[in-house]
């Protein structure tokens, strides 16, 4: 059984250059996980969680190494300190999930619920996120690394205070997201409706692909005070 870590609070302040996320270990092979509880302090390493319900638990300090998570239903747990390495995670839910101060290192999600879930004062790394639903997600104080959204519902999401300079978002919907004091020097969006985001003062040294300025323009204008009228006016 490996040691356990401790998730990294924030990556380096030094400039990133934009990578592909590295992808997840694959395991040997795979032991069915069959209990229906979670408990703090545990590591657990090839794991399978196959269409399992471990919905509304609370435990602490997990580590989950080289596991797989297909059908599986965490939605409203409690997991503070949690840390997912080399794992993946199929058309599973993550809605309302609470995780904060964890770390995601070297994963992938695809076609998950993530509905409410709050990932606050983490470290997400390595990590592609695919045609997953996490409208009003919150991502407050943590920093992201090589990691891509790719086709997912943010709507509404909240990256307040986060590190997204090794963030890449891919033909998102991102309508009305909150990146208050976020750090988004080389983040970068293509293919994003990006209407009604908030705090563009927040977008410096941001890479927008040209196609998605116009959904972006309205708030542009509002931020250096142009006023906006009809053919009716």
């Amino acid at each position: 059984m490996s040691s356990r870590r401790t998730p990294a609070k924030r990556a380096s302040v030094s400039p990133r250059r934009a990578r592909e996320p590295r992808s997840p270990l694959p395991p040997p092979e795979l032991e069915l996980f069959e209990s229906a509880e979670l408990e703090s302090e545990s590591e657990l390493e090839r794991r399978a969680f196959y269409s399992l319900s471990l919905a509304g638990q609370e435990a602490n300090s997990l580590a989950f190494t080289q596991c797989r998570f297909r059908g599986a239903d965490l939605s409203g747990c409690r997991l503070d300190q949690v840390a997912f390495t080399d794992c993946l995670f199929t058309d599973s839910s993550l809605a309302n999930v609470r995780a904060d101060g964890g770390s995601m290192t070297r994963a992938r999600l695809a076609q998950c619920r993530a509905t409410g879930l709050t990932w606050a004062d983490g470290l997400v790394r390595d990590v592609t996120i695919t045609e997953c639903r996490a409208d009003l997600s919150a991502w407050r104080m943590t920093a992201f690394d090589a990691v891509v959204f790719e086709g997912c519902n943010l709507t509404s999401a909240d990256f307040t205070n986060a590190d997204l300079r090794g963030a890449t978002f891919r033909n998102c919907d991102l309508t009305s997201a909150v990146f208050h004091h976020a750090d988004m020097d080389g983040a970068r969006f293509r293919g994003c409706d990006l209407a009604g985001v908030g705090d563009l003062s927040s977008w410096r040294g941001a890479v927008v692909h040209h196609t998605d300025l116009m959904s972006l323009s309205y708030g542009l204008a509002a931020a250096v005070g142009i006023r906006i009228e009809g053919d009716d006016a």
